[in-house]
């Protein structure tokens, strides 16, 4: 039988409930009998069914289930949550062979998912497509070993080399990418549980941060304002989404129930500490689109796992140099992991190695 056929056909049933699931890992189960499938299924939004359930229920003839294999992306849940154990399911209803894609490394998993299958007798393979797998669930997977979120930068650059205009017109803001790439970037929005940017970003170019030419979810807005320079009116304070304001003494914005206030320290290690403000706050991912400090902060302190750069057509003769992958001791090492043209902008995203 073809593993790695149905392991894919798991990978993009998995995709379908990405930034819904959290804190639980978007998974895709598939069902295969005589080499067919029979059944199929991803995880719900948090609370509902995981993607092994929705895989066994879709199955118009149980009995088959004594014969079949159930594919997954990640080993099967062994315990208690919101839901029972998936791994008792599969023994329950007797399916004898289960193909895993990666093993999960939650300390409430941990390899107990496949022993007990085991010890029922079921016939179980794993780390088929396992890294494809260990990237797709990149962002459960940050969280659970490195007790941070995913850190994803964003920023658009002229083919000089500069992401803001020294000086901007009526134009607020200047966009240096076309619009659809524009709309990739609210698409990438819907799949993040947060977006970052700070002060001068929200005071020059007053972002919404919301997801407007796409549908899902808005990200909870995470905005550094040191010192509370931003005015109360701006878009990221209204109530389309909630946010979090990083600070060093709080605030209060009046009758505004979806603002919160973070105090850190700003004289030391900031990105390690906004993580943890996030980390706090339960977030698993996010997007960090503020200005050239902002991410540079991030850079400096190697606390990042991808960058997504758009790389316009239009020139500056002079103005905000982009961030630099290096620290003052050395250059970080990067990989380029794709390169595709998106109408006339070009779409880099590299791996922090």
């Amino acid at each position: 039988m073809n593993h790695e056929k149905y392991i894919q056909r798991c990978l993009e049933l998995a995709k379908k409930g990405i930034g819904t699931t959290r804190p639980n890992p978007s998974v895709g189960a598939v069902i295969v009998h005589d080499n067919f499938i029979i059944g199929e299924g991803y995880t719900s939004p948090y609370g509902g069914s995981h993607a092994e359930v929705n895989a066994i229920n879709s199955v118009e003839n149980q009995e088959l289930l004594k014969e079949s294999t159930i594919y997954v992306t990640l080993e099967p849940c062994s315990h208690h949550g919101k839901t029972p154990p998936c791994a008792d399911l599969i023994v329950k209803k007797q399916i004898p062979n289960v193909v895993i894609g990666c093993v999960d490394t939650n300390s409430l998993v941990a390899g107990k998912g496949i022993e007990r299958l085991k010890k029922a007798g079921c016939s179980v393979t794993v780390g088929v497509l396992e890294d494809e797998c260990f990237k797709h669930h990149k962002r459960f997977f940050t969280v659970q070993n490195k007790k941070r979120p995913y850190i994803i930068l964003k920023w658009a650059e002229t083919k000089n080399g500069f992401i803001a205009p020294k000086i901007k017109d009526e134009q607020k803001p200047v966009w240096i990418s076309n619009a659809y790439s524009q709309q990739l970037v609210h698409k990438w929005r819907s799949e993040e549980h947060a977006i970052l940017v700070g002060t001068n970003t929200v005071i020059v170019d007053n972002p919404s941060l919301t997801v407007r030419s796409w549908t899902g979810n808005n990200p909870i807005r995470i905005v550094i304002d040191r010192t509370l320079r931003i005015p109360q009116d701006v878009n990221v304070f209204n109530d389309q989404a909630k946010t979090i304001v990083i600070c060093e003494k709080k605030g209060e914005l009046e009758n505004r129930e979806r603002i919160s206030f973070e105090e850190i320290d700003f004289s030391k290690n900031i990105a390690q500490q906004i993580c943890g403000v996030l980390m706090k706050n339960n977030i698993q991912s996010v997007i960090i689109e503020g200005g050239q400090q902002t991410l540079q902060t991030f850079i400096e302190e190697n606390l990042w796992d991808e960058a997504r750069i758009f790389i316009g057509e239009s020139e500056f003769e002079d103005g905000i140099k982009a961030p630099v992958f290096s620290t003052a001791l050395e250059m970080i090492k990067t990989t380029i992991t794709s390169e595709e043209k998106i109408e006339n902008d070009i779409l880099r995203i590299y791996t922090n190695d």
